[in-house]
């Protein structure tokens, strides 16, 4: 029950940053290293992965357990999250792996970098 009040609180203070910010993210969630891969856009990062963290959205993140942040990137313009979004998901599965890696080399979930 606390952690879910404390991620509500960052969640709400960071949201409202964001909104002035006018930032957009193109993501890649993951159950394991080397696992399941959704890649998704959001304008809300940190909300998005507490959904995913919490199973908020039923579907494929939650049917394959999609809760660890691996990668992501930022962008100011939608149009070109929404692009680069399609492009990544129209990758090779390797072509993939080997983004995460050169950011998160160990799959680490990058949650708690997010929220500093």
């Amino acid at each position: 029950m606390q952690k879910k009040l404390a991620n509500f609180v960052i969640l709400n203070l960071i949201q409202d940053l964001r909104k002035l910010m006018n930032q957009y993210y193109i993501y890649i969630m993951a159950n394991k290293k080397e696992g399941v891969l959704y890649i998704g856009v959001t304008n809300d990062l940190v909300k998005r992965t507490i959904q995913h963290q919490e199973h908020q959205v039923k579907g494929f993140t939650d049917r394959y357990n999609l809760s660890r942040l691996v990668y992501y990137e930022i962008t100011n313009n939608i149009n070109s999250a929404i692009e680069r979004e399609k492009q990544l998901k129209s990758w090779h599965r390797q072509w993939k792996i080997d983004l995460i890696e050169k950011m998160n080399p160990n799959w680490s979930d990058l949650y708690r970098q997010i929220i500093k």
